[in-house]
């Protein structure tokens, strides 16, 4: 592989885990290395729910259905 080919292929991997972090709200971003190369890079992403914004919409949806 020349020189020129590794500094393409690191470009395009950081531009892929930058672009990945960017991407996501809450989580986590995992590469994977081989050998010292980067083969595959993982993102996780959470959703997060507001329990107490939902007893409050569902008390009040419940006052006014009565």
């Amino acid at each position: 592989m020349s020189q020129e080919t590794k500094i393409k292929t690191s470009n395009e991997v950081i531009q892929e885990i930058l672009r990945s972090i960017e991407l996501l709200r809450f989580g986590s971003v995992e590469i994977t290395v081989h050998d010292g190369r980067v083969t595959q890079i993982e993102r996780r992403e959470k959703v997060r729910f507001n329990h107490e914004n939902q007893k409050n919409k569902t008390t009040l949806n419940s006052v006014a259905n009565h």
